[in-house]
């Protein structure tokens, strides 16, 4: 056999395990990908969990699991509903335009009864879990015209205290409001809507 012939068929053994190697790593490498996509909220068709928050107290937070996801439920005080007022120039979608909230949710405060946040515990970036920074200012490291909300740590994401995103971070979506409604008015229904879907 000449060593063209030799050469040429090594090559085509090259490419062709080129190709199956690429498409290997494509396939291995998707679910990641995916996994790593901002949610739009649609995949929270969970069994419902109830919540009995009579214990919460004013400006605290709990956080149960539901869904596989932290579940961060907010007793908000007067103030933290104040902050709310003056920082819509800030955000980057204040009136909350973008389905992450139930219609139900659509307001200044994106929660059904003003001192009860209910959202999902996860940045709209990447998944990573932000953390409360409730103080207003310097007392959370923060800069000083901070109003309290949330900061996720990996890539700077900032939320308000209504879980709305600000301008100029990675993140483009306010935190997620699962639908939710009131049992009674210490007791939650999470993964229902007033209609009980």
């Amino acid at each position: 056999m000449s060593q063209n012939k030799v050469n040429c068929g090594r090559r085509r053994l090259l490419a062709a395990t080129a190709v199956l190697s690429g498409t290997g790593g494509l396939a291995a490498i998707y679910p990641l990908v995916v996994s790593l996509m901002p949610t739009d909220g649609s995949d929270f068709a969970e069994e419902p969990l109830e919540v009995d928050v009579a214990n919460l107290m004013v400006g605290a937070m709990m956080t149960v699991n539901w869904s596989g996801k932290p579940l961060w439920i907010i007793r908000r005080t007067p103030a933290m509903l104040e902050s709310l007022l003056g920082s819509s120039e800030a955000l980057l979608d204040p009136q909350s335009q973008q389905p992450q909230q139930p219609s139900n949710c659509v307001n200044l405060h994106r929660s059904i009864r003003p001192d009860i946040l209910v959202v999902i515990g996860t940045c709209t970036h990447l998944g990573c879990l932000p953390i409360a920074k409730f103080r207003p200012g310097e007392a959370e490291n923060m800069p000083a015209d901070w109003q309290g909300g949330f900061l996720c740590p990996c890539h700077g994401a900032t939320f308000d205290l209504a879980g709305r995103v600000f301008k100029n971070t990675l993140a483009k979506l306010n935190l997620l409001v699962p639908p939710h409604v009131f049992l009674s008015e210490n007791r939650l229904l999470i993964g229902a809507d007033k209609k009980g879907a």
